[in-house]
């Protein structure tokens, strides 16, 4: 982990009330997909904790939904603006474990960092299988990013107004897996982790620090214990204690 300034690459807003961040600079210590960063923000005391969508050597992308003031202040930053990061942050998901056709399923804004370990195990010659849970059509973001690693997700929204009605739950009740990989809101993940038989899940954490040090994002384990900034944001099916 180390400070560092990013600059503003690219800023859009790709769906309702939703925004993807390009920054470069050095961003070659990123080792996993599933990190990610935390971003000082002038007038706000706390940093700002965002998934990595994307990244290589020379740049990272972040998506984000704006949910409060910080976030909003973020949305609102202009291109060729710097930003005060600390990076990379936490374990990541472990590519190695999901076989040979692992499902990714994600809920909401818990979608993007599922792109990026999408885009690791394309790289490793696996294609996985994939589901987006929404709460409706307007919410639905990386349909398209998907299919261009040659993936074509299955959707699931809570209204019906696009692809499955119903939770992402439902649509896993159709697919034989032995290992799934998942992002998303706290009730999703304890569903999936009711529908799976092994995996990784991702963690959402109000946190300080964001490093292991104010131990403000602690949670408890069968085995003791965690911090979800750094010993997670991933935890193993196996350790999650509800």
């Amino acid at each position: 982990m180390k400070r560092q300034l990013l600059k503003i690459d690219h800023l859009k807003k790709i769906q309702n009330g939703i925004f993807a961040m390009t920054l470069t600079g050095d961003c070659s210590e990123i080792s996993a997909p599933g990190q990610f960063i935390n971003i000082k923000l002038d007038g706000f005391y706390l940093r700002r904790p965002i998934s990595i969508y994307s990244y290589g050597p020379d740049f990272l992308t972040i998506i984000f939904k704006v949910v409060g003031e910080g976030t909003k202040a973020l949305s609102e930053m202009q291109k060729g603006g710097l930003l005060d990061v600390l990076m990379p942050l936490g374990n990541g998901f472990d590519t190695a474990k999901g076989g040979k056709q692992p499902l990714l399923v994600g809920g909401g804004i818990g979608v993007p960092p599922l792109y990026g370990l999408a885009e690791s195990l394309v790289d490793q010659g696996v294609i996985p299988k994939v589901i987006t849970g929404f709460n409706g059509r307007e919410d639905i973001i990386l349909t398209k990013e998907f299919q261009v690693l040659g993936i074509e997700p299955i959707i699931t929204t809570v209204d019906g107004s696009m692809g499955i009605k119903g939770f992402v739950t439902d649509a896993m009740k159709e697919i034989n897996f032995d290992y799934v990989y998942t992002c998303g809101p706290e009730p999703m993940l304890k569903a999936v982790y009711d529908t799976s038989p092994d995996g990784q899940f991702s963690f959402e954490a109000r946190m300080a620090c964001g490093f292991g040090a104010c131990m403000g994002c602690t949670c408890e384990t069968k085995y003791g214990y965690k911090r979800i900034c750094k010993d997670g944001p991933v935890l193993y099916k196996e350790e999650i204690k509800w």
